[in-house]
């Protein structure tokens, strides 16, 4: 017998976290995950494509994965956890999930400007992803997974979403060059 959501009855949750390849270290985001994983340890489990930040303590990490393997990962998650790059929400919504979004801060030195905060808030507002600005917002929004780890599953966005983000991102990265 299984879970509603295919896994074995008592298996650990699995939280997928993808902080994209930029070259600004996204410390802040694995550390909140590293966090919430250690709390529930029992229970919970990561895979992390870290990019430039520091490797997951609590999980295992990968500094790339093949857009195909995080495909994958993402498909087979209770949760995704990711920056707010349109190709990487627009990837967790192709794999069927709801992304848990934490944007970069131009601020903490994790990007050049906020568009990844304007770009999640403008998602968020048309219920597309979830966002979490604080730390205390990501675990409650994990919390979540535990009692119903199926909560963050939904129909798979068509390739027709993933061109038009992928194309939003080309803008907007020609906007900072």
């Amino acid at each position: 017998m299984s879970e509603p959501d295919g896994r074995a009855p008592g298996a650990p949750v699995q939280v997928v976290l993808s902080v994209g390849t930029d070259h600004h270290r996204f410390d802040r985001a694995v550390d909140w995950v590293d966090h919430w994983v250690a709390a529930h340890a029992d229970r919970a489990r990561c895979t992390a494509q870290v990019g430039t930040s520091k490797p997951s303590v609590t999980g295992s990490s990968v500094e790339l994965m093949a857009p195909a393997e995080l495909q994958r990962a993402m498909a087979s998650a209770d949760a995704v956890v990711c920056h707010a790059g349109p190709g990487t929400v627009m990837d967790a919504r192709r794999a069927g999930r709801e992304p848990i979004v934490v944007p970069r801060s131009a601020r903490l030195g994790e990007h050049v400007d906020d568009h990844q905060e304007r770009f999640a808030r403008w998602m968020a507002e048309r219920g597309r992803l979830l966002v979490a600005t604080t730390e205390e917002e990501l675990h409650r929004l994990l919390d979540r997974v535990l009692t119903e780890p199926g909560a963050y599953l939904r129909p798979a966005d068509s390739d027709d979403v993933r061109r038009v983000a992928e194309r939003f991102g080309q803008l907007v990265e020609g906007l900072l060059e």
